[in-house]
């Protein structure tokens, strides 16, 4: 069954001066789902957010929260009255109140408890965000005590206390030492998803959007270019566009063949394109999909540099015509700078038409 939707944005338009920073973008994010607006700098991703949460006014379009239209046809709420929880890059947090203070903060103003709410009704349910955050005894703390990883979980507490319709967030762990941020990110997903709320947040970092979200929206140039799942945003990406910026790509010229694409790693099976026989096709090879050989059949390759992980390796190699190739490899048998090898593909790839613009990568 289909999921209600939590927030619903059609046909966003939004302009500042001679800047278009949304051209009819649209989406939406259901109940219980996690999703990740992804994007380049200036590609329209916050300004999306800002619109949602009611921080700026759209020129055109429509913004619906659990169901009821927040902004468009004339209306406009402000965002105290739009029911979202708000977490952002500094996590704002009060520093003249204790967490305590800073997590019951909202509790006057919306969700269940009204206005002049019991104390003790209050108190129960600060205690129970940070029993949520795993910020059990901290109430008493001040944000200066803090470590950033507890206070980006008390803004999470603070966020989900007055039981919003949906949670927004502006790249919440820009500001983490990125040590720490593999950890925070799943500790983030886990609270999320044990609180049953939905959520969108913003990010330009794929692997964060790849590893945390349900679903991605990738945006480019203020349009939407693409909905879906991690997996189908990887290996289904719907332009070269974002093809490379989802991940890791090795793009190649080829040339439509039935159902398969001529290149020069051979002929690849294909999805993805309605090219015609013969037409040029740009074919996207994922790193991961490259099986590299000794010896055997395959195109020739020449080594060119190699970075090893440890449990991993990624070869960066070129084909006898001068393209690159780049294969990720498991580091069991290591290759080094000017070996020789032969590369194939084992799985179908997908196309695009050559003409289109591949624009610019994560890298």
């Amino acid at each position: 069954p289909a999921v209600e939707p939590a927030i619903e944005a059609r046909g966003l338009r939004k302009r500042f001066g001679a800047t278009e920073a949304l051209a009819g973008a649209g989406f939406t994010v259901g109940r219980g789902e996690l999703a990740a607006i992804l994007g380049p700098s200036g590609c329209g991703k916050t300004t999306a957010l800002r619109v949602v949460a009611g921080l700026e006014r759209a020129d055109a379009g429509e913004v619906r929260i659990g169901g009821r239209t927040v902004a468009g046809a004339g209306a406009f709420e402000p965002p105290e009255r739009r029911r979202l929880g708000f977490v952002t890059q500094d996590f704002s947090l009060f520093p003249h109140l204790d967490v305590a203070g800073n997590v019951g903060f909202g509790l006057g103003g919306g969700g269940r408890l009204r206005r002049g709410a019991a104390r003790a009704a209050r108190e129960r349910r600060v205690a129970e965000m940070l029993e949520l955050v795993g910020l059990a005894g901290f109430g008493r703390r001040h944000p200066h005590e803090l470590s950033g990883g507890e206070a980006q979980r008390v803004a999470l507490a603070r966020a989900l206390a007055p039981e919003p319709a949906a949670v927004l967030m502006d790249e919440p762990f820009s500001n983490l030492d990125e040590n720490l941020r593999g950890e925070l990110r799943l500790e983030m997903r886990a609270i999320l998803k044990e609180a049953g709320a939905a959520a969108a947040f913003v990010t330009h970092d794929r692997e964060e959007a790849l590893s945390l979200a349900d679903r991605i929206i990738l945006m480019r140039a203020g349009r939407v270019e693409q909905i879906g799942t991690p997996a189908e945003a990887y290996r289904r990406p719907a332009t070269a566009f974002a093809a490379r910026f989802v991940a890791d790509a090795n793009l190649l010229r080829g040339a439509r063949e039935g159902d398969a694409a001529a290149t020069e790693l051979g002929r690849l099976r294909i999805f993805g394109t309605g090219a015609a026989e013969g037409e040029e096709l740009s074919v996207l090879v994922r790193p991961d999909q490259v099986e590299l050989r000794r010896s055997g059949a395959g195109a020739a390759v020449r080594v060119e540099r190699c970075e090893y992980y440890g449990h991993d390796q990624v070869v960066h190699a070129r084909l006898a015509s001068g393209t690159r190739l780049d294969a990720r490899l498991d580091a069991r048998e290591r290759w080094r700078e000017g070996d020789e090898g032969f590369a194939s593909v084992a799985e179908p790839v997908a196309a695009f038409a050559a003409g289109e613009p591949a624009g610019e990568s994560a890298d």
